[in-house]
């Protein structure tokens, strides 16, 4: 998956997932018709687990080489999957409107951001933690980590707190990881808008208040 430039939060080129280099009309017709077939089958049996190789070349009636040369593996297959509404989101919080796009204060920016990786994965956390199966450190590898890493990234620069930028936007996006979110929501049986909350407790308790609009400090009452 390539990524196209994209004006960043601050001015900052960001690579936006989604656009791949120009395809031959006959391979951008092939890839179609695999995702379509891959959709189709999760639509049919109930999600990601149904997914195989195999499988998904006897749906399409093609070879699994052909499976194979496309996507590379599962984990390729579900990042493939993921990328349309991935781009979408993207470009929602690089060019959209406040608080997600430009002109909103830099934490506020940075909670809506959060809040939008969760209602991602409240869409598609099965495909996103299967996209990040391939190797032990696969999850910070996929084009989106380092899209999403750069993006809070400056936020968090721009936002001037007493922590380091480096290490502190890592631990801001495990939040929000696919493996922990479904933990969270399936095991824990926690809803997403108390997820939405921790978010801004913890946000709460970096720097100025992080609610879209203002940088006026919370008050105990509003952290508590």
């Amino acid at each position: 998956m390539a990524a196209r430039r994209g004006a960043g939060s601050g001015g900052t080129d960001l690579p936006v997932v989604g656009q791949p280099p120009a395809e031959r009309a006959d391979a951008a017709r092939s890839r179609r018709k695999l995702l379509a077939a891959a959709r189709a089958l999760m639509a049919e049996h109930g999600g990601v687990g149904c997914l195989s190789m195999d499988g998904l070349a006897a749906r399409a009636g093609v070879g699994v080489g052909t499976v194979y040369r496309r996507f590379g593996d599962r984990g390729g297959l579900a990042e493939a999957l993921l990328d349309d509404d991935e781009q979408l989101f993207q470009e929602a919080f690089i060019f959209g409107p406040p608080p997600l796009g430009p002109g909103a204060p830099p934490l506020a920016r940075a909670r809506a951001f959060l809040h939008g990786v969760l209602d991602q994965m409240e869409r598609h956390a099965d495909l996103a933690a299967l996209s990040e199966t391939r190797s032990p450190t696969a999850r910070y590898n996929v084009p989106a980590y380092r899209v999403y890493r750069v993006h809070l990234g400056q936020l968090l620069r721009e936002a001037d707190l007493e922590i380091d930028p480096e290490y502190l936007v890592d631990a801001l996006i495990a939040m929000v990881g696919a493996s922990l979110f479904l933990y969270q929501r399936r095991e824990r049986r926690q809803s997403l808008a108390q997820l939405k909350a921790g978010i801004d407790q913890v946000l709460s308790r970096l720097g100025p208040r992080c609610a879209p609009g203002s940088d006026e400090p919370a008050t105990e009452q509003e952290t508590s």
